[in-house]
């Protein structure tokens, strides 16, 4: 059995080392003109930039309704000349049957597929089905498996590795020995298994065990022989000023979170920005299903007076004044096959961000609206937009997460100012016997122990490598407030620039609404005029055209208000960060386990 071994002697003056390391760092940390900005004035800044923003509307955070004149009171017709203009011209004057659709056949040569759509219809399969969707829901699952990956960085690994040697070497003859009988002759094989961790404070954690057997060939009074030997060792390397804490060893981690973050809130900016889309392209198909129908019936009309035009051929219409009149019919024909055309890029820029595998783009089927737009008043207050618009948009959280990830930098730059000061403690325990049993029965007993305990100090001169990369890093903080507070900006106009447009909007559907109204009054007391006195000539038929061209032109133009009015609201609904909750879409980015089948459906456990 192996003896116990003597005291162990006493070792260096470590904690002079330590005394000194901690003057060089303190030499070394003292504060450059760059800190003067402090994290207290960082924050502040912060702050100011939604609180100056907030100054003015809060003096005024009750809600109100966006109003408008009724200005067709102006036109003094009675309720009964209103319902048969209305009835005569405006959306209600046309009829919701798909099959009176003046369409051409398709690009096959087949007669024209109409089906109708709803917009409800079209913002959820364009969640569910959107290709850029799809693309951009697989940016949160794979920051998150990065997340992962980042923090593996801390698991147990196993290590093992196997060695053979064999050493067979002449030595110098002795006065007793010849060559031959002095030489070395040793077969050694050496087994190292064990597990390493590095731990969240910096440093570096080792479980080790190291088996060792020898066969000296060259010497028979070597006892044991061949020769066991077990050593079981526990190492710590730990930083204790540069690379030292949690702050900087999880950086990685937390920047890794940080971007998890990120791409969820980029995932429900593309979602945002999809619904607003969608919306829009609805309510441009909306308009142009409309004029369709507008200029078909303008051309019906205007085939009607170049008729009459021609039946005065006789009297007094002149061949320049029939030719004149049929040029202004061919124009309203071209300008119905501009307006299917008009129907059928609207369907297809609809299909495309619906991606509805019923209503593929390559399919010749047109989209018509099943909705119609609204022109109610909306309620807001200004106070209640900018702090909801502050709190919910995802491009505010990431210039939050921006500072964030700024801040952290700053941190290990700070860090790095410090020298390199680095603490090693060994312990191992050692047995050797004649087989392994032996050796493991013998180690734990402590009769053989070795300890080591080391520091290493090291600061480069002048430290200006450390110095720059922490002035860079909190240049980059103050980049990235300066950054936040432009993204506030950018949003409340935005929000603005929406909210004026629905305001706007509302009130011109009025006032289009008036202009369409005493155009088609126009229209009809030309009519009127025509039926009950005799002899009416040319240039009231001339006349006639202009007025239905102006009627059309005053239709379009209150069906383009309505439109606008309903584009406006889903771009303010965008801009405050609430259309989500608007259309009732739950927000549900996927995440590592989750992946995507071909055709945009979830599917979980996928490898």
């Amino acid at each position: 059995m192996p003896t116990p071994r003597p005291a162990g002697r006493r070792g260096p003056p470590i904690a002079g080392t330590i005394a000194a390391a901690g003057l060089l760092a303190l030499i070394a940390g003292c504060a450059g003109p760059i800190r003067e900005v402090t994290e207290a004035e960082l924050r502040r800044s912060v702050m100011d930039a939604v609180q100056r923003e907030l100054a003015e509307p809060s003096n005024s955070p009750e809600v109100r309704s966006a109003d408008r004149d009724a200005n067709v009171r102006e036109l003094r017709l009675s309720d009964e000349r209103l319902a048969e203009l209305n009835e005569r011209s405006g959306p209600g004057s046309y009829t919701a049957d798909a099959s009176e659709l003046p369409l051409q056949r398709d690009l096959l040569d087949r007669p024209q597929r109409v089906v109708s759509i709803s917009l409800e219809r079209s913002i959820r399969s364009a969640v569910d089905q959107n290709l850029s969707v799809q693309f951009a829901q697989l940016t949160p699952a794979i920051s998150e498996a990065q997340v992962v990956a980042a923090e593996a960085a801390f698991d147990w690994v196993l290590f093992a590795d196997a060695e053979f040697s064999e050493t067979d070497q002449p030595n110098p003859a002795t006065a007793t020995l010849t060559p031959e009988e002095s030489a070395t002759s040793n077969e050694t094989q050496t087994y190292t298994g064990g597990l390493r961790r590095t731990l969240t404070s910096g440093g570096t954690l080792t479980l080790q065990q190291v088996l060792t057997e020898s066969d000296n060939r060259a010497r028979d009074d070597v006892d044991p022989n061949p020769a066991n030997r077990v050593a079981i060792s526990a190492a710590l390397t730990q930083p204790l000023l540069q690379g030292a804490g949690s702050d900087v060893a999880l950086a990685t981690v937390r920047l890794s979170r940080n971007a998890e973050r990120s791409a969820v809130a980029s995932y429900q900016a593309e979602l945002l920005n999809l619904i607003e889309q969608v919306e829009q392209a609805y309510w441009d198909l909306y308009v142009a299903h409309g004029a369709l129908k507008i200029q078909q019936r303008l051309l019906e009309r205007g085939i009607a007076v170049r008729d009459q035009v021609r039946e005065r051929q006789l009297l007094d219409a002149t061949p320049a004044q029939v030719a004149d009149a049929s040029a202004r019919v061919e124009s309203r024909r071209g300008d119905v096959l501009r307006a299917q055309t008009s129907l059928r890029d609207a369907s297809r820029r609809l299909q495309v961000l619906i991606n509805d595998p019923d209503l593929t783009v390559g399919s010749e089927v047109v989209l018509i609206p099943s909705d119609d737009a609204q022109d109610e008043p909306f309620e807001f207050s200004l106070f209640d937009l900018i702090t909801t618009a502050v709190s919910r948009r995802p491009e505010i959280e990431q210039s939050v997460l921006s500072i964030d990830d700024t801040s952290i930098r700053e941190q290990v730059a700070e860090n790095g100012l410090l020298p390199s000061l680095d603490l090693r403690t060994q312990i191992q325990l050692n047995a050797l016997d004649d087989d392994y049993s032996g050796a493991y029965g013998d180690v734990f007993d402590g009769g053989f122990v070795d300890y080591l305990i080391g520091i290493a100090f090291e600061q480069p001169i002048g430290n200006r490598a450390a110095e720059a990369e922490f002035r860079r890093r909190r240049l980059e903080r103050m980049q990235a407030v300066i950054s936040y507070r432009n993204t506030v900006q950018q949003v409340l106009l935005e929000l603005k620039t929406a909210l004026d447009l629905a305001v706007l909007n509302y009130r011109l559907i009025e006032q289009t609404s008036v202009a369409r109204i005493a155009a088609a009054e126009v229209l009809r007391a030309l009519l009127v005029e025509k039926d009950t006195i005799s002899g009416y000539t040319v240039e009231r038929l001339d006349l006639e055209l202009n007025r239905q061209e102006s009627l059309a032109s005053a239709e379009i133009a209150e069906l383009r208000a309505v439109a606008d009015y309903n584009i406006a609201i889903a771009q303010l609904h965008s801009a405050s960060g609430t259309a989500l909750e608007r259309n009732g879409i739950v927000f549900d980015a996927p995440d590592a386990n989750e992946s995507l089948n071909e055709d945009g459906s979830r599917r979980r456990g996928a490898p």
